[in-house]
């Protein structure tokens, strides 16, 4: 009689993963950037969700290593053929990964620094999300509908350049970057994740023109934001304080100064 076969024990990184905190190239993403952010293994098989796109590979992992270390080999997505030299630890329900983005060397310990091209992923646990298999998919994006007549700002516009509290939004977010406005309606999404939905009210008559949101989704939800943008029609430039901030006086981004400057280029009505 033949045993049965018995089924491999799930690895380590088994599941589904949120990402809490990244650090590129010795700068922190803002909290608010991450959204639904999240890693998802199975067997040795991966695919990255919410960060702008899906990307999906297989995993190789060295659990005698130290500190641990796993290759990720892309098999999809914009570093497809790519492969990126991580370490790893991982503590109950808690795991700490550093990996190179443009290639190089692996990283020696858990940190970045500028021109490493290293990133520092702090991620944990959660439960599968309601799917018929274990990878899920980026939903459609969410686009506002009609809401009264077109303003100046009206269309679709593809993120060009973008500050949170004076630090670059990192490129591969960038390029992913899409802002579509109907009427009085504003939606910002990045590689179809809904960032903010707002409806706005604009006053092209004082200098610097302003612009004042009201958040109905997303990490303000609820809240007002004031601003000033500039457009001449092929270029949209906003500069936006924090939800009960004053107004900000220009575009320039300063670290620390709490504003959220972007730069759109126009595509299509």
């Amino acid at each position: 009689m033949k045993p049965r076969n018995k089924k491999a024990a799930p690895g380590p990184l088994e599941g589904t993963w949120h990402v809490v905190a990244l650090e590129v190239d010795g700068r922190p993403m803002p909290a608010g950037m991450l959204g639904t952010a999240r890693i998802v293994v199975k067997g040795d098989r991966f695919q990255s969700l919410g960060m702008g796109a899906v990307y999906e590979g297989t995993l190789k992992l060295d659990t005698a290593a130290n500190p641990k270390t796993f290759d990720l080999t892309f098999t999809a997505g914009p570093e497809k053929g790519n492969t990126a030299l991580a370490i790893y630890e991982i503590e109950g329900d808690d795991w700490k990964l550093c990996l190179t983005t443009r290639g190089g060397d692996r990283p020696k310990r858990f940190a970045t620094e500028p021109g490493t091209g290293h990133a520092l992923e702090t991620l944990k646990r959660g439960k599968p999300v309601a799917a018929p298999a274990a990878v899920i998919e980026t939903p459609p994006a969410e686009v506002p509908v009609d809401s009264g007549p077109a303003t100046e700002l009206e269309g679709e516009w593809s993120m060009v350049s973008g500050f949170m509290d004076g630090h670059p939004i990192e490129g591969s977010m960038v390029k992913y970057g899409k802002r579509v406005t109907r009427g009085n309606q504003t939606t910002v999404q990045f590689g179809g994740q809904v960032f903010i939905k707002a409806t706005f009210t604009l006053d092209p008559g004082k200098s610097p023109r302003e612009i004042d949101f009201v958040h109905t989704q997303g990490m303000h939800q609820g809240k007002t934001q004031l601003g000033i943008y500039e457009c001449d029609g092929k270029t949209l430039r906003l500069s936006s304080s924090t939800p009960g901030q004053p107004r900000p006086a220009d575009f320039e981004p300063r670290k620390g100064d709490g504003k959220t400057v972007a730069e759109w280029k126009f595509e299509k009505k």
